[in-house]
């Protein structure tokens, strides 16, 4: 994806698509980290502890429950 920055005030601002923010469960309201190597421009969303831990408790018993039925989805 392509995208180009947008006037906002005497700033710029880069617009992120509504797909793209629930693929990385964030909302208008999530802080993000920026940092960059000179080059790159890298978001990263902060989230709390409690958040996380029970986002990655959720993606293990997904991962126990249909991980082989998604290992033969995947072939």
């Amino acid at each position: 994806m392509i995208k180009t920055l947008t006037r906002h005030g005497n700033s710029y601002a880069l617009v992120i698509d509504k797909p793209i923010l629930e693929l990385l469960r964030a909302s208008p309201d999530t802080p993000f980290q920026i940092m960059t190597d000179g080059n790159s421009l890298v978001l990263t969303p902060m989230r709390d502890a409690e958040e996380e831990r029970k986002f990655q408790d959720a993606l293990a018993m997904v991962h126990t429950r249909f991980g082989e039925a998604m290992k033969k989805l995947a072939e």
